[in-house]
C-alpha cells in the first residue's frame, strides 16, 4: 500500500497550505473534505476525497487502500459567534466526529494524529504573553470544543497508546495567493480579510473599541503567517516520527500588532483609504493576546519566517485581488454564453 499523510478540511484555509506543503516536500498527501462551502478544489498534487470526516464508510475506504503515517485534522467549524448560537451543531461536528475520527484511526493501527487547537482555549489571559501552562478557561462554545478535544487525546494517549501534537493557534494571516485558497469563510470573521474588502468595496470597517489599556486603544493580535503554521504541521510529523512526547504548542511570534497598526500598513500597502468607525468594544475581547512559543522553538524547531506585519498583509492583499479577478472572468464568461 502507498504510504501518506490524511489531512482532513485539507481544502480550507489552513488545511490546504498544510497539505500543500507536505506534498512539496515529496510526502504523499490525501485530503478529506466536505466542500460544504462550494468551492472549487484542483489540487493535482494530492488526492481529494468529498465527504465528512466521520464517515465510518469513506474512512474504512481511505484507510484500508493506503498506509496512513499520520492524520492531521483541520477540519472543524470555527465561526466564536456562531458556535454561541448554534452549540448543538458545533459539539457534533468538532466533538462528537473528531471521537469517531479517532476511533476509526486506532481500529487500523493508526496512532499518530496532529490538531489543529487554538489559543481559544486559555481564555481571558492571566499573565502576558501566554504559555502552555497558563489556564484552560475558554469563553466560547468553539473553545470549549477545543478543550474537549484536548482532554480526549490526553485520556486517548493515556489508555490506548495515541501519539500527538496539538497546534493551538494565535491568529492565523497571509496565504500563498496563487497555489491555494486564502481566507475566505462564510461569514468571514477574520480582520485582516474584513479589512481589505471593506476597503476595496468603500465600505465602512468596524473598529471594536480604542479605548483598551494598549499604546494606541485598539486590540493587539499575534498574527501568525498561514505558511508558517504549516511549516509547524510539518515539524509536527517529524516530532512525532522520531518518538517524541506528545503534547500542546503554542504558534505565535511573541509580538503582537495593534488592529491600527495593520489598518495602517494595509493603506500603505494598497494605496486605499480606511473609513473606518469606532464601535463599543464586543464582549470578550481581550486587550492582548500575544504567545510565548518557546515550546514549539526548542522541541518542535519551529521559527516563523514570513510572520511580519507587511508579509502578512501584503499576501492577503494579493489574495484579495485575486479573487477579484477571478470573480470578474467568471462573470463575463457568463455574460458571453448568455448572448450565444
Amino acid at each position: 500500500m502507498e504510504r501518506a499523510v490524511l489531512v482532513t478540511g485539507g481544502a480550507g484555509f489552513i488545511g490546504s497550505h498544510t497539505a500543500y506543503l507536505f506534498a512539496q516536500l515529496g510526502i504523499p498527501v490525501i485530503i478529506l473534505d466536505d466542500l460544504r462551502h462550494g468551492y472549487e478544489v484542483d489540487f493535482p498534487w494530492a488526492r481529494v476525497f468529498r465527504g465528512d470526516y466521520s464517515d465510518a464508510v469513506l474512512l474504512k475506504q481511505i484507510f484500508t487502500k493506503y498506509e496512513i503515517e499520520l492524520v492531521v485534522h483541520c477540519a472543524a467549524s470555527i465561526e466564536v459567534g456562531e458556535s454561541e448560537k448554534n452549540p448543538r451543531e458545533y459539539y457534533d461536528n468538532n466533538v462528537t466526529k473528531t471521537i469517531k475520527l479517532l476511533d476509526t484511526m486506532l481500529a487500523h493501527g493508526v496512532k499518530q494524529l496532529v490538531f489543529s487547537s487554538s489559543c481559544a482555549v486559555y481564555g481571558d489571559p492571566v499573565t502576558l504573553p501566554i504559555t502552555e501552562d497558563h489556564q484552560r478557561n475558554p469563553v466560547s462554545v468553539y473553545g470549549n470544543n477545543k478543550l474537549c478535544i484536548e482532554l480526549v487525546l490526553e485520556d486517548y494517549a493515556r489508555v490506548y497508546g495515541l501519539q500527538f501534537v496539538a497546534l493551538r493557534y494565535f491568529n492565523a494571516a497571509g496565504g500563498i495567493p496563487h497555489v491555494v485558497p486564502g481566507e475566505r469563510h462564510n461569514p468571514e470573521s477574520h480582520l485582516i480579510p474584513l479589512l481589505l474588502r471593506a476597503m476595496h468595496a468603500g465600505k465602512t470597517f468596524a473598529l471594536f473599541g480604542d479605548d483598551y489599556p494598549t499604546p494606541d486603544g485598539s486590540c493587539v493580535r499575534d498574527f501568525v503567517h498561514v505558511v508558517d503554521i504549516a511549516d509547524a504541521h510539518v515539524k509536527a510529523y517529524r516530532y512525532l516520527q522520531a518518538g517524541r512526547t506528545s503534547g500542546f504548542f503554542n504558534l505565535g511570534t511573541g509580538k503582537g500588532y495593534s488592529v491600527k497598526q495593520i489598518i495602517a500598513t494595509a493603506e500603505q500597502i494598497s494605496n486605499m483609504k480606511a473609513v473606518v468607525e469606532v464601535l463599543p468594544r464586543r464582549l470578550g475581547d481581550a486587550a492582548q493576546l500575544v504567545a510565548d512559543a518557546t515550546r514549539a522553538r526548542t522541541l518542535l524547531e519551529w521559527v516563523p519566517q514570513h510572520s511580519d506585519i507587511v508579509t502578512l498583509v501584503t499576501s492577503a492583499l494579493a489574495w484579495e485581488q485575486k479573487t477579484r479577478i477571478g470573480a470578474m472572468r467568471s462573470k463575463t464568461r457568463m455574460s458571453v454564453a448568455s448572448r450565444t
